[in-house]
């Protein structure tokens, strides 16, 4: 049921973020410069790979490299996960890994990481590697406690690489307010609990991230500040998401599961990835990503269009849902204001109690509604599988 309601909310932001909508996420210009940059550093390192041999220094190997994979092969029960897959990863990439699920992609993580060997070929890492995984992170959180406890450990400073922060200071760079800082956990809105999570993972010392489906719970607030912290992070990301935009904003090349264990690299994120394939003339055989929960205006293979029109009625609905919408969410931005002063709790707790009920109700509406505006919409495209 939980995973049903995170696939769900992951299609119905994709579609709000596409609408163009005020509360559309969006990337800055100099965020969109610093990956064009990148990719093309990273475009540059393959081409000089491909001209030299791999021979790696001791000093390479622990400032610089990541993982090398030699002719690398993987099988489980009879199916090629990976066969012949070779690649050399290094400080500062920003991977993402494309293919349906069941194709490998965890497999592949655990080579890279030295958790998994492989049947045939060599994986070597680099030395000093300093893994999280932002998945372990999430777990239960004390609701008693409050949201400064959680990240600062009883310190009064974050040390942040060799920078030190105030904790109230780190926490305003995750959205959070001084006064919320003082707030218990409970009072959280599922927003702000993935926005504390990530805060608390940005305390941990790691040269390498591994975000395995990070996008799936997380409201646009938090999508934008993981964006823009993983665009200010100096290590190594590896990340798995079916979030097309997400890949698109933030990876500097994606290793593609092409069928029957065939891996290839290309630089640059989802959209360089079909245009690759687009222009070789190759029907993508990685697909869409898997999961991709939101509707596509194609009918599918071999079913018959058919021309629809909306009803007078739905013509209505369909131009009332962004106001109605909009009003929902400046609801919701009111009440989670109210929820800001800890003195509610303390003064008024049946009154939190119908706020934080009220919000659950209005998360759900949107949910609703969002989906509603699609329907309508692909209806409006004209085409419907018979």
């Amino acid at each position: 049921m939980v995973q049903r309601k995170a696939d769900r909310l992951q299609a119905q932001e994709e579609i709000w973020i596409r609408k163009g909508v005020e509360a559309r996420r969006t990337r800055s210009q100099s965020r969109i410069e610093r990956l064009d940059v990148l990719r093309k550093e990273r475009a540059a390192r393959r081409e000089r790979l491909g001209q030299v041999q791999f021979n790696i220094d001791s000093g390479e190997r622990s400032g610089k490299l990541v993982a090398e994979l030699e002719h690398v092969s993987k099988s489980y029960g009879g199916k090629n996960l990976i066969r012949d897959f070779s690649s050399r990863i290094m400080r500062g990439d920003r991977i993402g890994l494309l293919g349906p699920n069941g194709a490998g992609k965890t497999t592949l993580l655990k080579l890279i990481l030295g958790d998994l060997p492989p049947d045939t070929g060599a994986v070597r890492q680099g030395t000093k590697l300093q893994i999280a995984y932002f998945d372990q992170f999430r777990e239960q959180l004390d609701e008693d406690a409050a949201v400064i406890d959680v990240v600062s450990q009883g310190h009064e400073f974050i040390e942040i690489g060799s920078s030190r922060k105030h904790v109230i200071s780190y926490l305003e760079d995750f959205l959070f307010a001084p006064e919320r800082a003082r707030s218990p956990v409970r009072s959280l809105s599922g927003g702000e609990r993935n926005r504390l999570l990530l805060a608390r993972l940005f305390t941990r010392p790691a040269n390498v991230l591994v975000l395995d489906e990070p996008t799936n719970d997380l409201d646009i607030d938090t999508l934008d500040l993981l964006e823009q912290l993983l665009a200010d992070y100096p290590g190594t990301v590896f990340l798995v998401s079916h979030d097309r935009a997400f890949l698109d904003n933030v990876v500097t090349q994606v290793i593609a599961f092409e069928g029957d264990g065939r891996l290839q690299e290309y630089v640059g994120g989802y959209a360089d990835w079909l245009a690759a394939k687009a222009r070789a003339g190759v029907e993508p055989a990685a697909g869409k990503p898997a999961g991709d929960k939101v509707a596509s205006a194609e009918a599918p293979a071999g079913s018959k269009a058919r021309s629809v029109k909306l009803s007078y009625n739905e013509s209505r609905e369909l131009a009332a849902l962004p106001q109605q919408i909009e009003q929902l969410e400046a609801e919701s931005t009111a009440l989670n204001a109210e929820l800001l002063d800890p003195e509610l709790f303390r003064a008024q707790p049946g009154r939190a109690r119908d706020v934080q009920q009220r919000l659950e109700l209005i998360e759900e509406s949107l949910l609703e509604m969002l989906g509603r505006w699609e329907e309508l919409e692909n209806k409006q495209k004209g085409t419907l599988a018979k």
